[in-house]
């Protein structure tokens, strides 16, 4: 089975601390952060405007529907409302009061120094669990929004968490990258480095979009670059593991081939076999060919927003779209420091650097790892096929998809509240940080 789409975790690529007891402090350099509110210039948004007024729309074939992708009675209703209806001062204004931001430089090795933005919002709760929060394509920083006030809320009944979502280098508000080769390595050290720089020298980490099996590939260097600084635990939406293998897994191989699979199990073979068909075109493109890509995807607001719209659709469980939801969605992009273009170059990058992610590859950390299976997460693999010695929470559900933080929040943080919380398998796991007021009682 070939990765399909072939990224990876950033945070299991962030030097960890592989025990569960822990002997670190917290960092006490001052955090160099500054203030950031979104205002994209008025200019910006009359282009925008004058680029959607000249719009040429494709034909498309008699009941097409999805079937050939994005379908042309969505795009034409989503393009008209973004030019006459869709008011994105109003949703400028929503974000930056809802969401704290900041940008801060980060120094990445061989790479200079980049301007990162990110959303930060501590808990009233002192000793709060430090969390990180790692988005991936197509999305963006807007994916912490449903869950922050969630994991920040106080409550003697579970863990309240220091949130901090970073928008990666080429996304949002964060500088890209100039030179070529920036892959897995250097986003996890930005991603350390940021929270090391907040204070946070022990913290835990959430994320969906990329895969976790990465370990063959983990770089030794970077503990002795970033030694003192890691992460102590992890959780995924989106858990990968290579399949049955008579040579690398032959005890799963043999399980294989005497053991039926359950429906669920078969259903989610099927998912996972659609999106390997005919859903993955869009990371062949974006990993061989990405600047050919980006002309249509910078230069044209309708192909950029059909391009991710069929990904919303798709990937998602009969998610509700509302029309200004899916507009700001595309919006950031669209507006983004660096441009579209910027944010696709990433599967380039780990394609080269990595070219068998998957292939072979298990995981190799110790700290302890959560799971959350949603059904229609693009691919769905057998629990059998994603245990580990040190995989200490599972949690089903019967509907969502890979946009978990987004479509099922109040899923995902009571997933993160049993896992963290007093009783849980990962409770305790950063020193001095329990989640809860120390005068609370329950």
């Amino acid at each position: 089975m070939r990765c399909f789409w072939n990224m990876t975790r950033i945070s299991e690529l962030i030097p960890v601390q592989n025990s569960f007891s822990h002997t670190s402090t917290l960092a006490t350099m001052a955090p160099q952060e500054t203030p950031f509110q979104i205002a994209i210039p008025a200019e910006q948004i009359a282009l925008l405007r004058k680029k959607l007024e000249l719009t040429v729309l494709p034909d498309e074939l008699e009941d097409a529907g999805r079937e050939y992708g994005a379908s042309l009675s969505d795009i034409r209703r989503l393009v008209t409302r973004w030019k006459d209806g869709y008011d994105w001062r109003k949703h400028e204004a929503q974000l930056n009061t809802e969401l704290p931001q900041f940008t801060t430089d980060i120094e990445i090795d061989g790479f200079g120094t980049l301007n990162v933005h990110y959303v930060h919002k501590r808990s009233d709760v002192v000793d709060a669990i430090p969390l990180l929060f790692v988005h991936g394509w197509p999305g963006s920083f807007l994916e912490v929004r449903h869950i922050l006030p969630l994991l920040t809320e106080s409550s003697p009944k579970h863990p309240s968490f220091h949130v901090v979502a970073f928008s990666l280098p080429g996304y949002g508000f964060s500088e890209a990258p100039k030179k070529k080769g920036f892959e897995l390595t250097q986003y996890a050290e930005l991603g350390n480095k940021l929270m090391t720089a907040l204070g946070y020298n022990e913290y835990v980490t959430q994320d969906g979009c990329w895969g976790h099996l990465v370990s063959e590939y983990y770089h030794p260097n970077n503990r002795c670059k970033l030694r003192g600084e890691h992460s102590n635990a992890w959780h995924t939406n989106a858990p990968m593991a290579p399949p049955p293998h008579p040579i690398s897994r032959p005890l799963l191989f043999l399980n294989h081939l005497i053991f039926g699979y359950t429906p669920k199990e078969k259903a989610g073979f099927e998912r996972s076999l659609w999106f390997r068909n005919k859903g993955n075109g869009y990371y062949h493109e974006q990993s061989t060919q990405p600047q050919t890509l980006g002309y249509g995807l910078t230069d044209s607001p309708v192909g950029l927003l059909a391009w991710i719209y069929e990904k919303l659709v798709n990937w998602t469980d009969d998610y509700p779209w509302d029309d200004d939801e899916v507009l700001t969605w595309i919006s950031i992009y669209w507006f983004s420091r660096a441009g579209p273009a910027a944010s696709v170059r990433i599967y380039f990058e780990v394609n080269k650097a990595y070219p068998n992610l998957l292939e072979g590859a298990t995981s190799k950390t110790t700290i302890p790892m959560g799971y959350s299976y949603f059904p229609k997460e693009i691919v769905k693999l057998p629990k059998r096929w994603l245990r580990a010695p040190n995989l200490v929470f599972e949690s089903d559900h019967t509907s969502g998809g890979h946009f978990a933080a987004h479509e099922k929040p109040k899923e995902l943080v009571d997933d993160l509240r049993k896992m963290f919380g007093k009783g849980g398998p990962a409770f305790g796991v950063v020193h001095g940080r329990s989640g809860y007021d120390p005068q609370s009682r329950l």
